[in-house]
């Protein structure tokens, strides 16, 4: 499986983004599909989790409400879409992929096997 995500840039806080995630090579239905961001001199986070069988998603507290996570099947991509944009979303973003990953379990890197690599994305004014 290959991951590639793009749609990263410079945008101004409270501005929007939509990152991409395309997937190649071998799929499965039981994948789940995450978003993590690792921050300059900080460990990398969970950002946001969709399965693709049932569509079940996750999101971490700091952007419930604020990002949303949808697939396009067809198309084998899925999407994160940033809205109100802060500061401290400043990262690069990577998406992953692991095998039928829920609840807790979603939420962490080490259970996914396949990355892609990240896109930057910068929040300033």
């Amino acid at each position: 499986v290959q991951l590639q995500a793009f749609g990263g840039g410079l945008v101004q806080p409270w501005g929007f983004l939509r990152l991409s995630c395309s997937t190649s090579g071998r799929t499965f239905s039981s994948a789940t599909m995450g978003w993590f961001r690792q921050a300059p001199g900080k460990e990398r986070e969970f950002v946001g989790a969709i399965r693709w069988s049932d569509g079940g998603i996750y999101y971490a507290d700091s952007v419930k409400g604020r990002f949303t996570i949808t697939r396009d099947n067809a198309k084998n991509t899925v999407y994160l879409q940033m809205n109100s944009l802060k500061p401290e979303d400043t990262a690069v973003y990577f998406c992953a992929a692991g095998t039928n990953l829920r609840s807790a379990i979603a939420t962490m890197s080490r259970f996914y096997q396949y990355w892609g690599q990240g896109t930057l994305v910068t929040v300033s004014s």
